[in-house]
């Protein structure tokens, strides 16, 4: 069945893979974006999934645009992917209130601003999908990334807690927790900082985008029904956690 799917950061790298594969899936699905609007036009030039801006950082604006979603759309969101995410690393000691709050904003309340003004509806049509986008790194914290493996870390107890709120609603509430995946960004790590990383990942390569988007579709499916609360680690070994 047709879902009504948003995709926060759903233009580029992880978040145009989810968003793909959610089409793929059949649902019908608005890519958000913040501010790389040439690369946004490219995407929906190339799949036809719409593509609508605004900031996830800022209460009012998620509301004005998922409302412009909906409309899009032709009705309530039913599923949202809380993918957008930033970096502003650097050790605590030198760390600025700035980078702190930048990355918690963006990172982690945007969680709230998006979830809370779909929430009622979805509670009101016994449905829905919430997948929010963690890190490995916020499961075993990361040297120089206090701000974003905190904000991670957040990530996954929000998860936990709101899947309790809603599971008798026929809502879940799941988390995916990549590794290091073939982005743009992964793409600019010096090579041989890139060899190391790829010597500690057991099945010996990077992730690949799909693969995400793949996993974040199943959590969006019917079939996946009894799956709330949990957090699927992509990271091809590096990191296992009970």
């Amino acid at each position: 069945m047709a879902r009504r799917a948003v995709v926060t950061g759903g233009t580029r790298g992880i978040g145009a893979a989810i968003s793909i594969a959610l089409k793929q899936a059949g649902h019908d699905v608005v890519a958000n974006f913040a501010g790389n609007a040439e690369a946004a036009k490219a995407f929906t030039d190339q799949t036809g999934i719409a593509a609508l801006k605004w900031d996830v950082g800022d209460f009012d604006a998620c509301a004005a645009g998922l409302k412009e979603a909906e409309d899009t759309l032709g009705g309530g969101i039913d599923i949202v992917v809380n993918n957008a995410g930033i970096t502003r690393d650097g050790m605590f000691h030198k760390m600025t209130p700035e980078a702190w709050n930048d990355v918690i904003r963006v990172d982690l309340t945007s969680l709230f601003n998006m979830s809370r003004p779909v929430i009622d509806g979805m509670r009101e049509r016994g449905w829905g999908r919430i997948v929010n986008i963690s890190s490995i790194n916020g499961q075993k914290g990361q040297m120089g990334q206090v701000n974003y493996s905190a904000a991670k870390a957040g990530v996954i107890g929000f998860t936990k807690a709101l899947a309790q709120e809603t599971a008798r609603k026929g809502i879940t509430v799941n988390c995916v927790a990549p590794g290091y995946i073939d982005t743009d960004m992964v793409a600019a790590v010096p090579q041989n900082v890139l060899d190391q990383i790829i010597a500690g990942i057991p099945v010996n390569r990077l992730g690949k985008a799909d693969e995400i988007g793949k996993a974040v579709a199943f959590l969006c499916s019917e079939d996946a029904g009894f799956i709330t609360g949990a957090t699927l680690s992509a990271n091809g070994g590096q990191y296992m956690c009970g």
